[in-house]
């Protein structure tokens, strides 16, 4: 017996090496690298994840900050999930050792900004959600590195404007959403390096112009979102810059504004092949007050003849007036000419 006590170091040891180690508040799947912290009232990011976890799913919990050193050595992971909780601040380098992340969802946060290194050693990221954040503006930089990018979410935050670079380095984005925004005005340059976007989420914004060539870029462009915004007017020649196989607009629930021109660009649109005004039988008129609350559909038809009838009466009353001075004029003439024979005859 005691020849074996000894040896207890070292069968503790091969024991413990043996277990697979998990924090303790949360639950990890051993057959699939899997461990789920979900909903366990945690304020930071526990220690102790093994290594080899490829998925870690921290959502629904207090978390405040994403600190510096807590995912190291996390080579393993590709999918982070963080959303729901109160997250303010994700410091400089904080995931850096995330060489290999695929996938990183911090939506319904708190975030007011993101650091400019924020992209720095996630070049193999796919899929970022940072939707329902208190996001103002977005620096270039904290985007600078996601050239595997497909998916960017940024839906129901706060921001206004952007700077034209700010999508610059994102060259393989399928899938943007920006709705729910405030922005105002949609502009040229902006999407200049997203030639395989898909879907455009503008939906619920404040845009009220969109500039000549800013859709021009969007040669895959599938479906493109508008709804709820500013917009009174549209050129055709933006939209005919999308050079598209199919495209499937949505334009409702804008403050249109129902003349002979707006209904012209909308009759350009549909007959243009591969654009498609999936909600034109929801457009309601804002303007003139005559027409508000009525469908664009309903009256569209209407539109231009009013202009025409208009336009004919303006005409008629000029030539008339036109006509009416010539005669006018004819008949002083005429009288001079008279009054001339006579004092001649005497």
């Amino acid at each position: 017996m005691l020849g074996v006590i000894p040896l207890l170091p070292l069968l503790v040891s091969t024991v413990v090496s043996g277990v697979r180690l998990c924090p303790s508040r949360c639950m990890c799947h051993e057959s699939s690298d899997l461990v789920d912290c979900r909903s366990r009232g945690l304020v930071r990011v526990p220690a102790g994840v093994p290594h080899g976890t490829w998925l870690l799913d921290l959502s629904g919990n207090q978390l405040t900050e994403v600190c510096n050193g807590s995912f190291v050595g996390l080579w393993s992971l590709k999918i982070l999930l963080m959303s729901n909780n109160s997250i303010q601040t994700v410091q400089s380098k904080s995931l850096s050792s995330l060489q290999f992340l695929e996938k990183l969802d911090l939506s319904h946060n708190q975030l007011r900004w993101l650091p400019l290194d924020f992209s720095q050693s996630l070049s193999s990221l796919q899929e970022l959600w940072l939707d329902h954040n208190l996001l103002q503006h977005l620096d270039p930089s904290s985007l600078g590195d996601f050239e595997n990018l497909k998916k960017l979410d940024l839906s129901y935050n706060l921001i206004r404007t952007m700077d034209v670079g700010a999508f610059s380095s994102l060259s393989r984005l399928s899938f943007l959403s920006l709705e729910g925004n405030e922005l105002m005005t949609l502009r040229d340059g902006l999407l200049s390096r997203q030639q395989s976007l898909e879907v455009l989420l503008l939906n619920h914004n404040n845009i009220s112009a969109i500039e000549t060539m800013a859709l021009a870029p969007l040669r895959s462009l599938t479906l493109l979102g508008l709804q709820g915004n500013q917009l009174e007017h549209i050129r055709f020649k933006t939209f005919l810059k999308l050079q598209t196989t199919s495209t499937h607009l949505q334009m409702s629930l804008n403050p249109w504004t129902c003349d002979c021109e707006l209904q012209r660009v909308f009759s350009k649109i549909q007959h243009v092949r591969h654009l498609y005004v999936g909600d034109y039988k929801e457009i309601i008129c804002h303007a003139p007050a005559q027409q508000a609350g009525v469908s664009l559909s309903s009256v569209d038809s209407q539109l231009c003849i009013t202009e025409t009838a208009s336009v004919l009466v303006i005409t008629i009353t000029v030539m008339l007036a036109v006509i009416g001075a010539l005669l006018k004029a004819e008949h002083n003439e005429k009288n001079k000419q008279t009054v001339s024979d006579t004092e001649s005859q005497r």
